[in-house]
This record gives structure tokens, sequence and C-alpha cells, in this order.
């Protein structure tokens, strides 16, 4: 992944979406890492992030060790963007306090975190848990204000000042909350993880030869060598979603079972034919479950009008529909209680 938080260049400068009114090209929280070489991750393209990387770059040819800024760029009056809206943008040198924090997050990449960081004054970075105990950084004055300031909401970032107004930047870093179970370590199976290696999920890839996996994974992948596939249905969390893939039809049977039979699945898909759909259906009816459960099952797989069954293929088409059930259930009050 060429994301931000995987790079550890430094020197280097993070620049984040502090703040977004009206149309933005990214939402408020989007970062990248920039170097005097290259950069990592993107906030949108364009005039914004053209001048963002100059600004940057400016930076880490300074002189003097560089100051935090912040900075406000309307798009269409400076920046000659079809959007129109405003974006603030906050330019942190990576050192000190700042280096550590991103240390802790590439550890916390399943975790949600909460990064504290002064806007003015002195240079202040500190990193919290969901329950807001310290867990990397330093701490310093207006860091109390920061308990008050994430109990307001969760919220992809935002500037706030304390009592003295000084400013903070207070920046969610949240785990994604897509989670797909991936039975099979075949063709389509291997494609399909690494069409998910640049997606917002977590994925839990399944398979009892181990000697199928590759050695070099996305970080957002964990591998289960396993004999008893099964137990790995029950221990997903609530609204996980399911891919069942695997070398083995009758293998294939038990997963598709073990799944219907428990609550809270998001999304459950099986790859194969309408022809191999009916004989599933057919065969879970004889076993008492309910149609309604039956229906839930997701066969063939992918999006319609996609017919080639070329492993890269067929992952783009089932990458595409994945995003859709997880946007749809992120978008939802409640998702995966089915």
């Amino acid at each position: 992944m060429n994301d931000w938080l995987t790079a550890a260049t430094v020197p280097a400068v993070l620049v984040t979406v502090a703040k977004v009114e009206g149309s933005a090209p990214r939402e408020s929280g989007t970062k990248m890492l920039v170097t005097a070489a290259t950069q990592f991750d993107t906030i949108g393209g364009g005039h914004l992030e053209l001048r963002a990387v100059d600004m940057a770059r400016a930076m880490l040819c300074a002189a003097t060790p560089p100051a935090v800024q912040y900075k406000r760029f309307p798009l269409g009056p400076s920046l000659g963007q079809c959007c129109g809206g405003v974006v603030w943008l906050s330019f942190e040198p990576v050192q000190g306090a700042l280096a550590v924090v991103l240390d802790a997050l590439r550890q916390r990449r399943n975790e949600d975190s909460w990064r504290l960081s002064a806007i003015d004054g002195a240079p202040a970075c500190a990193l919290f848990d969901a329950s807001s105990k310290l867990l990397a950084g330093e701490t310093g004055p207006g860091f109390p204000a920061f308990a008050r300031e994430r109990g307001a909401g969760e919220a992809d970032a935002r500037v706030f000042a304390d009592d003295s107004g000084r400013r903070w930047l207070v920046d969610a870093v949240l785990a994604p909350r897509a989670h797909l179970v991936l039975f099979g370590a075949g063709h389509v199976g291997a494609a399909i993880v690494r069409a998910l290696g640049e997606l917002p999920c977590r994925v839990t890839w399944v398979d009892e030869r181990e000697e199928m996996f590759p050695a070099d994974l996305p970080p957002n992948v964990t591998v289960e060598a396993t004999d008893a596939p099964e137990a790995l249905v029950a221990a997903a969390p609530p609204g996980s979603s399911y891919l069942v893939m695997t070398h083995s039809h009758p293998l294939d049977q038990r997963l598709t079972e073990a799944i219907l039979a428990r609550g809270q699945v998001g999304w459950f898909g099986l790859i194969g034919s309408k022809t191999k759909r009916m004989q599933f259906e057919h065969r879970l009816q004889a076993r008492g479950f309910a149609q309604e459960r039956i229906a839930a099952m997701v066969c063939p797989v992918g999006l319609p009008g996609i017919t080639n069954k070329a492993p890269a293929v067929i992952a783009a088409s089932v990458c595409a529909q994945l995003l859709t059930v997880w946007e749809a259930q992120a978008a939802s009050p409640s998702p995966g209680k089915n």
C-alpha cells in the first residue's frame, strides 16, 4: 500500500485536511505524507495538492526546523478548481513527538486512535485510544480539553481552541469498519486479496493449505491456516462479510451452513454458477434453513453484466460489489443485523 501511514520515510511533512466547507476533493481527516522526492497518498489531486506539496517541500528545505502551518485554501477563487469549497490544511513536520505517534499508529491499524496536535505555539503531539488513554507522544497545556472535544462525537478531523485560545487539531485515525472473511487461497482468492490491499477494509484470509499463501501480504490482511475453517465463521466480529470460494464443494457447503446459522452477518457471497446456487438452495432447505436466510446468500458473486472469468476480472467485479455493500452499511444506522 502506498499510503501515508505505511511510509516511514523522514524527513517528511504530514499534510492533513483539517477542515472543509462546501464541496472539496477529499473529506476532513484525509492525509498525505510529503518527502523531498515523493509523496504517499493524496488529498485529492489538482491545484490544491500541487500547492500543498510545494509548501511542504519548502518547509523541508528551510534552514531552521519549521513550525506547524495551518492554511486556508478557497478552491474556486484562488486555485481555479470546480469544487468551489474551502479547505484548511495543516502542515506538520515529522519530527519529535509526531514521529513517535506515527510509529505507534503503524502498530494500531486495526484499532481506533485519536491524535491531538498543536497548531499554534510549541510543537506538541499525542496519541490516545478510544477511551482517551494516552498511548504515545507528549502532553502539555490544552491537552485536558481533548477529552471534552473527543466526547462531542466522532469526526474525521476538527480544529478547536483551548481556554487560552491555542488551536489544536483532533484527528481521528479509525480502524476500517469493513471486515471480510475470505475462504479460499486459490487464484481468484489471491486476486481478490491483491485488489483489497489498497481498499479501506480488513481481510481475514482462510485456507487449510498454508503453502498457498504468498510470502508478501498487504498490511490489512491476516492469514489463518487452519483445518477447522468453520470456527472462523463464529469468531468474526458481528456485521462481518463472508466470501466462500474454496477448492471443495463439500467445504463450501459446510461453510455456507455455518454462515447462515449465525446472526449479524453483514453480507455473504458464494462463488459459483446459478446451477450451484440451485443445488445449495435445495440442500439448505432440506436441512431446515429458513427461506429468508437462504435468499440472503449472494451467488453468483460480482456485478451483473461482467461475464469474463479471469481471476483479475472476477476480483475487480467482486471488490466493486463489496464496496457498494460496505458504503451502504456505513450509511445505515444499524448495519449487519441480518
